[in-house]
């Protein structure tokens, strides 16, 4: 039997790259990334908690909005009490419908990467053009929003067509976080040229952790500080890219919230925290891209 294959990128174990250093010689990065996500009432697609309400399902929708109007606030909070950047996964829907986050977020200097226009949609329901048309629309109102386009891109429901990485080249993107195959950023191909891959966790996230396996949030506590300890020793060996995903309506809930800042507190009194690379996805961009050729693996 032939398998098929994406001819996006070719294998490459990560015992047979070549080596680098993050700034400062040190060795892991570590970002923090917050899913800044907005829904149409009554139809499309949504999170829940639960089983799902009938139509219009306000339950759901409301629990939903909670996110943006409480757990949202309390994040930011949270991130500034450990002087914590943040990268939001943004809706450009948000940037009409709650234009007091996106102040906040720019204020706090944070990066914005690209979510789609809001995640009661997935662009692998659309035609070619009318993906591009999503892209370009997205992207546009982003822009306006936050005064400059973003760097990166996360498909809604992280669910891409045939042709997502080609259209994203082609719209200006220099990196897309759809992919989740590495613990290092590495080269895509597209039909416009390469497209940078930055790691993004689906493991160590909110939303599967504790509404799709039901683990408890002290679960994913104990998860995200066994990410982050086992990803620093190993990355004695290779460096290596630590991320943590969130959802506003998941980790925004108070006990939820509790857990998370027990997980970030001993993440920062780690003896060797000062060993790590705290930033975002855009910054970890610029820097591979940099990189010699050939540093990293290439599609």
């Amino acid at each position: 039997m032939e398998l098929k294959h994406h001819n996006r990128y070719n294998y490459s174990p990560i015992v047979e790259r070549r080596d680098f250093s993050w700034p400062g010689e040190r060795r892991l990065a570590f970002y923090v990334a917050l899913n800044v996500e907005h829904f149409s009432f009554g139809e499309g697609l949504g999170h829940t908690p639960t089983a799902l309400g009938p139509p219009p399902d306000q339950r759901n929708f409301a629990w939903r909005d909670y996110g943006l109007r409480v757990g949202i606030w309390r994040i930011f909070d949270l991130a500034e009490e450990f002087g914590l950047p943040l990268c939001h996964l943004l809706n450009s829907t948000v940037c009409a419908a709650q234009p007091q986050i996106v102040a906040r977020i720019r204020k706090r200097g944070d990066d914005v990467v690209g979510h789609g226009r809001t995640n009661s949609e997935r662009q692998a329901d659309l035609d070619e053009a009318s993906e591009r048309d999503l892209i370009l629309e997205a992207t546009r109102a982003l822009t306006a929003a936050i005064g400059h386009p973003p760097k990166g891109w996360m498909s809604p429901w992280i669910a891409e067509t045939m042709h997502t990485p080609d259209l994203l080249k082609e719209a200006g993107y220099q990196y897309v976080m759809d992919w989740p195959a590495d613990d290092q950023p590495f080269w895509m191909r597209t039909r416009a040229g390469p497209l940078l891959q930055v790691p993004y966790p689906i493991e160590v996230n909110d939303s599967p952790t504790m509404l799709s396996r039901m683990q408890p949030a002290t679960d994913f506590a104990q998860l995200i500080v066994d990410q982050f300890e086992t990803m620093l020793r190993l990355s004695q060996k290779h460096p290596l890219v630590c991320g943590i995903s969130l959802h506003t309506f998941v980790v925004g809930q108070p006990f939820r919230l509790a857990q998370l800042q027990r997980a970030l507190a001993a993440i920062v009194k780690n003896p060797d925290f000062g060993r790590v690379w705290v930033t975002t996805p855009d910054r970890i961009a610029d820097y591979t891209a940099s990189l010699p050729p050939g540093t990293l693996a290439e599609g």
